[in-house]
């Protein structure tokens, strides 16, 4: 299978670019991410790094010395909030539905539980099944709807919300 040939690691500074071209890549096609486009790079770059020294979860797949695909949790940063976490994801073209987005998944979340999140919580374009899939298959469940809640294109898309409670 093509993704046990991919390896899954923590990222580090020297994904940084590679990353972000990923970022890019799922971005412009317009219909999985909020990004249109991704952030500059120095942005990026300032996020990953902060992710980093803040002990977030942020897995990426590399094949070929490349980002193909990524997975962070990002902390909540309310005291009231700690225990929450919002996750965010993305495949490159190519190698989507070879069980990579399931590998890349589980090693976020078992990163999770161990710097003691309770909460992951995510937001999915409703048109999206495959990922809808992978999030149940894993753990999510719906709970609840936003409405319109994307516009790309002029296109209005609702979002669901999910999560995934530790117990």
């Amino acid at each position: 299978m093509l993704s046990e040939t991919i390896a899954i690691e923590s990222i580090r500074e020297d994904h940084i670019e590679s990353f972000h071209t990923a970022l890019d890549t799922v971005s412009r096609e317009r219909k999985y991410l909020s990004f249109l486009e991704a952030p500059p790079l120095e942005s990026t770059r300032t996020f990953v790094l902060g992710m980093i020294e803040d002990g977030h979860p942020q897995f990426v797949a590399v094949a070929d010395d490349g980002v193909v695909g990524w997975c962070d949790i990002r902390r909540h940063d309310r005291p009231s909030h700690a225990h929450r976490g919002t996750l965010g994801m993305g495949i490159i073209p190519g190698y989507r539905d070879k069980g990579l987005g399931t590998r890349l998944i589980s090693a976020t979340l078992e990163a999770a539980r161990e710097i003691g999140l309770h909460r992951v919580e995510l937001d999915v374009h409703a048109d999206n099944p495959r990922a809808i899939a992978l999030y149940e298959k894993v753990g999510f469940v719906r709970e609840g709807m936003a409405r319109d809640a994307v516009k790309i294109d002029g296109r209005f898309i609702d979002a669901i919300q999910m999560a995934v409670v530790f117990g």
